[in-house]
């Protein structure tokens, strides 16, 4: 049985610098041995990972692979540690870089430079695996955007206070790091959606008033600081977190899975950035029928991806009633969008749907 890999928790930078120090040091003692340095970091897919539900998130098992310095890799092995080593000066200086801003540090590297952003971001996450961290303690933020905060809930964010009941037709945005922020609510529950056009009906009309609850909006594949966000937010506040994405393998698969157990990619860091905590309100493939939604064909991808979620994904496989769904959806052959709902009117997600759903949880998904 494989061992399983335990991440190592690091909570501030100089810990991420003494990891940095201690594998330069090994790298530098197989030199002077005239040995060919390696560096090694986990095999980042679903093969690689295990779903325990105790835990609530998606774990490495021992898979590795391991990156050897040869005529064929020189070019590789270099980037990862001139990474690192801009990650040791930004520590030194106390300031951080986009990512973006790696790629274009690196045309000092000469030959080593990254051709292109895509090549940058893998050795990125490369090394980000090996140390068992995340890229912000590194020094190295995201350029994503995070997500969007209204309803009953006042963050603390040095010394001022931000009501999030206080943005008239806006909303509050998420910060790319949040490790900072505290909390007061009054709220019941955190409604986490998909889309931005759905939060935006949701706040225009105050569902959040009504409902007493703090919506958030993904804008699809939720930002890690979006995860972040949530999960520390329901932690510190001990809140229930409900999830409406798209009645779609792509909703379920990618956005609602990565945001509730994180991802085979990402493995290393899922313990912090997922929320093991959330619970799927809709829309399910039942939800299609029973609200007779209107409705788009599955493409080849869509039942290609339900397939391999069926096949291949821990998550789906420990939860029946997931397996279940995908079949459901599969033999339907069809799926739904979240503004569907207008068919029957555009308020009648706040009116009919919500309320019904929140009053019968027989009718969720775990």
């Amino acid at each position: 049985m494989e061992k399983k890999i335990v991440t190592k928790n690091k909570t501030n930078k100089k810990e991420v610098m003494e990891e940095i120090t201690s594998i330069a040091r090994e790298i530098h003692k197989d030199i002077s041995k005239h040995k060919n340095p390696t560096v090694s970091m986990p095999l980042r897919s679903l093969s690689n990972v295990e779903y325990d539900p105790k835990e609530g998130f998606f774990e490495l098992k021992g898979k590795e692979k391991i990156r050897k310095l040869t005529a064929s890799t020189i070019k590789t092995f270099a980037q990862t540690l001139l990474l690192m080593n801009e990650s040791r000066k930004l520590a030194k200086i106390k300031d951080t870089a986009s990512k973006r801003e790696a790629y274009y540090i690196s045309k000092n590297w000469g030959v080593a430079a990254f051709k292109e952003d895509a090549e940058a971001f893998t050795v990125m996450d490369d090394v980000e695996a090996m140390l068992q961290v995340n890229r912000e303690q590194m020094g190295f933020i995201p350029e994503e955007k995070g997500g969007a905060v209204a309803g009953k809930l006042v963050i603390i964010d040095g010394n001022d206070n931000i009501d999030c009941t206080k943005f008239g037709s806006g909303a509050y945005s998420i910060p790319s790091t949040v490790e900072h922020l505290k909390f007061n609510t009054s709220a019941k529950f955190i409604l986490v959606v998909e889309t931005s056009a759905l939060f935006q009906r949701l706040n225009n009309h105050k569902y959040w008033d009504s409902s007493n609850c703090i919506i958030v909006a993904m804008g699809g594949v939720p930002t890690r600081a979006t995860r972040r966000f949530v999960r520390r937010l329901a932690d510190d506040k001990k809140l229930a977190v409900y999830v409406f994405t798209d009645g779609d393998p792509y909703g379920y698969l990618n956005i609602y899975r990565t945001f509730k157990v994180g991802s085979g990619n990402a493995a290393h860091i899922n313990e912090f950035f997922c929320v093991p905590q959330a619970e799927f309100l809709g829309v399910t493939p039942q939800d299609i029928i029973d609200y007779k939604l209107p409705t788009h064909d599955l493409q080849e991808q869509d039942l290609k991806r339900i397939k391999d979620g069926i096949k291949n994904d821990p998550f789906v496989q420990h939860h029946k009633k997931w397996e279940k769904a995908l079949e459901q959806m599969a033999k339907m052959k069809k799926r739904s969008e979240q503004q569907a709902f207008a068919s029957s009117g555009l308020n009648y997600v706040l009116t009919d749907y919500l309320p019904n759903k929140l009053k019968d949880k027989s009718t969720w998904l775990p």
